[in-house]
């Protein structure tokens, strides 16, 4: 039986679009007249023969006695599946595979959030959701839950130009869960990004104290808020400094290096409205015993 490719394997596919791009924008500046244009007729002359070989390879399959099994596997791989869905030959539908990812994180949301119904997907490639359920009255895990929903989706319909979530508790302190926070004059560290992958762990902090926890080798912090957990990076981004050692009195999480204070309570808002923590989804796991942490790829350790 052939194995599946490694992770390391995987992800090296996944940087070569990047990789790809990169190249081409160093083309463009050559120059040399026309060698820009000349790489992208290059890239599109090998994307389209490639996607000519897989219609052709899914026809052949097609009609195969065990096509069904086959076609299966090859759209459930994360390699051959993002090829499938480039060129418009996944088997799945859109739509399915948005029910499907949501049927994949509901056990993860917990008591964070009720029924999630999907309304389909708007003339503007927008996938729109109806959450009927709280989080609680919290920002943070308001940001949880949008963070835990648009990593599915996006990642089962790459096609998509967005995910809107409608009944999603709000709070005037927090911003936009994309929008680019203010820089400090200073060079600091950089935020994290959208988190990589689940990791299992089993936060200890009590009420109103926070704990550093590492997970699959990333540190991160847990505040305990009146029993209910948050999690944030371990590092502060105005000083680089850990901040299991600061001091968490209230909501309030204040940096011992630099002083600055960050609300945890509303999605690790900056109290000088400056650049503040980034939140990472943290969910009751779904057997009751333990939590589920979204590790993302670079945070400052």
């Amino acid at each position: 039986m052939t194995e599946s490719p490694t992770m390391t394997a995987v992800d090296a596919v996944r940087d070569l679009p990047a990789r790809i791009e990169g190249l081409l924008d160093d083309l463009h500046q050559s120059a040399v007249p026309g060698v820009g244009e000349r790489a992208d007729d290059l890239v599109r002359s090998v994307v389209g023969l490639y996607g000519a070989g897989l219609e052709r390879i899914m026809e052949i399959l097609d009609s195969h006695p065990d096509a069904e099994r086959l076609i299966r596997a090859l759209a459930d791989d994360d390699v051959v599946g993002n090829l499938l869905l480039l060129h418009d030959l996944h088997p799945d539908s859109v739509d399915s595979r948005i029910v499907a990812a949501l049927d994949k994180v509901r056990p993860y949301l917990g008591s964070h959030a009720g029924g999630i119904d999907y309304l389909g997907v708007d003339d503007d490639g927008i996938a729109q959701l109806q959450l009927a359920g709280s989080c609680d009255g919290c920002p943070s895990s308001s940001v949880t839950v949008q963070l835990t929903i648009e990593r599915a989706l996006l990642e089962a319909a790459p096609e998509l130009d967005g995910v809107h979530v409608e009944g999603m508790v709000e709070a005037k302190k927090v911003a936009p869960l994309l929008q680019i926070g203010h820089r400090p004059s200073d060079p600091a560290p950089a935020a994290a990004p959208i988190p990589d992958h689940w990791s299992r762990v089993l936060p200890t902090a009590v009420a109103g104290q926070s704990q550093r926890l590492d997970a699959d080798g990333v540190g991160v912090l847990i505040c305990n808020l009146d029993d209910s957990y948050v999690a944030y990076p371990i590092g502060c981004p105005r000083c680089g400094s850990e901040l299991h050692t600061a001091t968490l009195t209230g909501t309030a999480l204040q940096c011992l290096t630099c002083g600055t204070g960050y609300d945890v309570r509303h999605a690790g808002c900056a109290v000088d409205g400056g650049m503040g923590l980034t939140p990472l989804p943290l969910l009751a796991d779904s057997d009751g015993d333990g939590w589920r942490l979204a590790v993302p790829e670079l945070v400052v350790r």
